[in-house]
């Protein structure tokens, strides 16, 4: 996204939040200019002046003579006063004037040229650079054109005829990049121009009218040894935005300038880098999200960009990097709506699978835990301890007959509904309906690590058996009294070793469990039909069940059998109540 532009306007509006967050680093102190005003056009007429105006500038520049004054005034055309205008910039020998780029087509290929002052003051001048400028998309000077093809912007010649004087400390100025192309830089502006705001005065930087320097109406030593600008300060004659406010576009010179003295200038990451930490920033924030809860993952939404934002603050203060604000804010927004995603996709999952077999409450359980079960998308199989439980109708093929398909399906409903809550209340799952059976699975999908918590599970089934046997008798009256054929059951119940997981295909998959224990619940059930005294519940478990609940519940061994297809024997037990 970040190559192909998504985020740049976003920021640039980032870079305007820095620079309103940074506290102003204040205008180099060598800086002044003069600039043609209201006050200016007031006294002299509206532009374009004659040039002798410029003449009586520089003839009164003489009495504080600066280190070099720059133009930022176009000199394109002839006119009558041009050779005392070459005089006077030729007898103070520190004058740059402007040029200035474009494109032009030549045998229908663009290219790059320069306008340059008359010939004959830019013989008479010490240099010329260009004022060549365009804003940014948003209509905010960010950038200043440092050469255009060899040419040097106004800032960079004013300061290399600085340093060619020898009176002043060096400064490492660029060069001219080798292939005669536009080189650009991003400028670090010091801060408004105003030290007030409010007061809408320019004093940042020293500001002069044009007219006050001619008459004669500034300070004596106002301009001495001073880098100067000279340009247009009244309204709608040359205005930019700059990221801080709306001010006269000979300021852009000085804040290039004052950039290149001060080894200030703005650096931006090269984009490969860019996006080498985006993608970094994008995997961190995914792994710090990961598997987290929704609190701790919308903590980490609103830390983490606080964070970086103090990052790329201090980068902006203490360094002069300009680092991207939002990508990076939307990076790891997009992680943590992508964890969130898969979430709510493994969430869906996981509930598709239980959500019609297990109460809410443990629905909810096994989504705060869904990481000891759930990997890469799938829930793989695993080996668990277990109490399988059967339970079906007595008789239910001979009352099938008898009834309506509507009446039968309705009648069959209210009885599985009300079994189902049973189980559901005492922490089972409803594995599967058989017709009229009720497979159901207690100490699922969550493996038992101790023989407490399988005995815990034991118990949960057989409370279930009781609480179903307890609510039958209401439910059959209700039948009888409605003309319908009234419930009897037989449960079967088995603790041990199984398997469970996803099972099904691509498109329709059900959590189920499968082995030996299954088998053997399934194959006590229909004993509840020879196995009738001392059974009140119609209740038979294995010997391995009942030595888990006979400290909780009164038993009695009423057989043992041997089940088709295993070895041992199995004791078969009732339950005759709670101890």
């Amino acid at each position: 996204m970040w190559l192909v532009g998504v985020w740049e306007p976003l920021e640039r509006l980032g870079g305007n939040v820095l620079y309103q967050l940074r506290p102003d680093l204040g205008w180099d102190s060598r800086l002044a200019a003069i600039v043609i005003d209201e006050n200016s056009l007031q006294a002299y007429g509206q532009f374009p002046w004659p040039r002798s105006r410029y003449v009586e500038l520089l003839q009164a520049l003489a009495k504080s003579p600066p280190a070099v004054i720059g133009f930022d005034i176009l000199f394109l055309d002839p006119s009558d006063d041009d050779d005392a205008l070459a005089a006077a910039i030729k007898a103070d020998g520190k004058v740059v004037l402007a040029s200035v780029g474009y494109q032009e087509t030549v045998d229908g290929k663009i290219q790059q040229a320069i306008a340059e002052p008359l010939p004959v003051l830019k013989a008479a001048a010490a240099a010329t650079g260009q004022i060549s400028h365009t804003p940014g998309p948003d209509g905010i000077s960010r950038e200043a054109t440092l050469f255009f093809t060899s040419e040097p912007a106004l800032g960079v010649a004013m300061l290399q005829l600085y340093h060619r004087s020898g009176k002043f400390p060096a400064v490492e100025l660029p060069s001219p990049p080798p292939n005669a192309n536009v080189q650009k830089v991003w400028l670090n502006w010091p801060g408004p121009l105003q030290s007030n705001r409010t007061s809408g005065i320019i004093d940042a930087i020293p500001t002069y009218p044009f007219v006050d320097v001619v008459e004669g109406r500034v300070p004596p030593n106002a301009f001495t040894d001073k880098l100067v600008l000279v340009g247009y300060a009244a309204e709608g004659l040359d205005t930019i935005v700059s990221p801080i406010q709306k001010m006269p576009g000979v300021y852009l010179h000085a804040a290039l300038i004052d950039n290149l003295l001060n080894h200030r200038l703005l650096q931006r990451l090269p984009a490969p880098v860019t996006w080498l930490l985006l993608l970094g920033i994008g995997l961190g924030s995914s792994w710090l999200q990961f598997n987290r809860k929704f609190p701790q993952r919308l903590a980490l939404s609103l830390l983490l960009p606080v964070a970086w934002l103090g990052i790329a603050f201090a980068a902006f203060y203490l360094g002069n990097w300009w680092l991207p604000v939002a990508a990076p804010i939307g990076t790891i927004v997009l992680s943590g709506s992508a964890n969130t995603l898969r979430d709510q996709y493994e969430k869906q999952q996981l509930m598709s699978l239980f959500a019609k077999q297990v109460s809410p409450e443990m629905a909810e359980m096994i989504w705060s835990r869904k990481t000891e079960i759930f990997r890469n998308g799938e829930l793989p199989a695993q080996e668990m301890t277990a109490t399988v439980m059967f339970m079906d109708i007595r008789g239910f093929t001979t009352i099938s007959e008898t009834m309506a398909p509507p009446e039968l399906f309705a009648w069959l409903n209210e009885y599985l509904d009300a079994m189902s809550n049973c189980i559901m209340d005492c922490e089972g799952a409803i594995d599967k309906y058989i017709g009229d059976a009720i497979m159901a699975v207690f100490g699922i999908p969550f493996k038992r690590n101790s023989l407490e918590q399988i005995k815990r599970d034991a118990t949960n089934a057989i409370t279930a058996c009781l609480a179903m046997h307890d609510q039958l008798q209401p439910l059959n009256e209700n039948l009888k009294s409605r003309g319908l054929p009234a419930i009897k059951i037989g449960i079967g119940m088995h603790t041990g070793s199984l398997m469970a997981g996803s099972v099904g295909g691509k498109r329709r998959a059900n959590y189920s469990v499968i082995g030996d224990t299954v088998n053997t619940a399934a194959r006590l059930e229909p004993m509840n039909k020879q196995f009738t005294d001392n059974n009140p519940y119609n209740l038979l478990i294995s010997g391995d069940t009942f030595e888990l609940v006979k400290d909780t519940f009164n038993g009695m061994q009423v057989g043992e059998i041997q089940l088709r297809g295993k070895q041992e024997s199995t004791k078969i037990y009732t339950i005759l109540g709670k101890k």
